[in-house]
């Protein structure tokens, strides 16, 4: 057995399939601790796994979901330049905090998200084995793909590949308060410093949530990347849901993930492009929108809080999204066409991957009309080769395994590489944690 410990954000999207990762890894016989803020506790508990809080001393409860209320205000660039602040200070509560709380756990391998570059800093600098994991897109950073955050398609020419390359230092410009922060800690425990975000290979295993047909080509990859589709399991999280209200007809399913979807006018948007169609319009907004807003609502939609995603998308003939990698991939796991509306993050890439693979229609989000919209659906719901495309990536998904083979990759990667408690406790530089040798070897 081993005891495997996971660093990633503290948002749904990451925390949902990490979850999915930790309770398949559990059923194996190891064990599993999710370490972030206070403020997710109840979430990673709920959802099986054990937890344990960092930043006690210094970060303010609630400060997440003040977080999430601002996010789902702001769009684009506006939104990402707003989360630079709160990521920056999770950055800096994993650096310090993180290498404690793996010694007195007596953690034995790590789980990094790779959207939680301060996780990497801390595995190196105790020496443990880890595993990076993608649950957002597997970020490539390489010239020939376009980065994560922009809506641009898959170009060989040599602008194009300028052009990446000066949105990844735009990327690093932008989060130089990130960077700062785990290249403090880089430098105090002898480690090279870091040049970029995403951009380091010292790892074991990079596992990812896409199935190789929902991405640009990406040749020459290296040995130790695996796509293996979707990380689900069973929830113990359940949520009821009234299928009987299902009328039979062509069902789309509207969801803007858990930080977008306070956007009533967005939803209001998505009412009215599907009224008079012949279609039953279910969306699920999270807890973002007010019931005098649901009201105002055209036709007749199904308006509910939460649904059992993966078990409605079963059923759906077409999904609406912002982009979120978790419905986009449950949508197509289950053959069903898209019409994305990016609004910030990584959704403009994953709308990008969505046009590449011929899977549904992109619609930006400051030229979205209702008429235009509208069209859209239409188009998805009547074009075989949408339908056709979205076959296609739903049997790469088939083929790649899932949690399953994401597990197995995980065992086999870190099974040589898990020594002795007492070995990591003579590993570890004093400067990374002074207590760490004591506790470690007390174990």
């Amino acid at each position: 057995m081993t005891h495997f410990g996971i660093i990633c954000p503290p948002y749904p999207g990451h925390l949902n399939p990490q979850a999915a990762l930790g309770r398949e890894l559990q059923s194996r016989g190891h064990r599993v601790t999710l370490l972030q803020i206070p403020d997710v506790a109840l979430k990673v508990r709920s959802e099986g796994l054990e937890f344990y809080p960092l930043g006690e001393s210094t970060y303010q409860p609630g400060s997440l979901a003040k977080t999430f209320q601002q996010l789902g205000q702001l769009s684009e660039m506006e939104a990402l330049n707003y989360s630079v602040d709160f990521c920056q200070q999770v950055t800096e509560i994993i650096c310090r905090d993180a290498p404690g709380a793996i010694a007195e756990l007596g953690i034995e391998a790590l789980l990094i998200d790779q959207l939680e570059p301060a996780g990497e800093t801390v595995a190196e600098g105790l020496h443990l084995p880890f595993v990076t994991v993608s649950c957002g897109q597997a970020i490539h950073r390489r010239a020939d793909v376009p980065p994560f955050f922009t809506p641009w398609r898959y170009r060989k020419a040599l602008w194009a590949k300028l052009r990446n390359q000066v949105a990844y230092y735009m990327l690093d410009r932008n989060c130089q308060p990130i960077l700062d922060t785990i290249n403090h800690y880089r430098q105090q425990w002898n480690l090279p410093p870091y040049q970029g975000l995403y951009s380091t290979s010292t790892r074991l295993a990079h596992v990812s949530q896409q199935p190789a047909a929902f991405d640009f080509p990406c040749p020459n990859l290296p040995i130790d990347f695996h796509y293996t589709g979707p990380f689900r399991n069973p929830s113990p999280c359940g949520v009821n849901f009234p299928f009987e209200q299902l009328t039979g007809q062509p069902l789309i399913y509207a969801s803007l993930g858990s930080i977008q979807n306070t956007k009533a006018a967005l939803f209001r948007a998505i009412a009215a492009a599907c009224e008079g169609l012949d279609v039953q319009l279910l969306i699920a907004h999270g807890g973002g929108i007010s019931a005098e807003d649901i009201q105002s609502f055209p036709g007749s939609p199904l308006v509910m809080e939460y649904v059992p995603q993966v078990e409605v998308l079963a059923r759906a003939s077409l999904t609406i999204t912002h982009g979120g990698l978790n419905t986009v991939l449950d949508s197509l796991t289950h053959g069903a066409p898209l019409v994305a509306i990016p609004i910030t993050f990584e959704q403009p890439g994953t709308g990008a991957r969505i046009r590449e693979t011929g899977v549904g229609e992109v619609l930006p989000l400051k030229r979205l009309r209702v008429k235009r919209l509208r069209k859209a659906i239409q188009r998805v719901l009547t074009k075989e080769s949408y339908a056709q495309n979205a076959a296609r990536v739903q049997q790469s998904i088939r083929d790649s395994g899932g949690v399953h083979r994401a597990a197995e990759i995980i065992e086999h990667a870190v099974k040589s590489q898990v020594r002795d408690l007492s070995e990591v406790a003579s590993r570890v530089p004093a400067n990374v944690l002074p207590s760490a040798q004591a506790t470690l070897s007390e174990k």
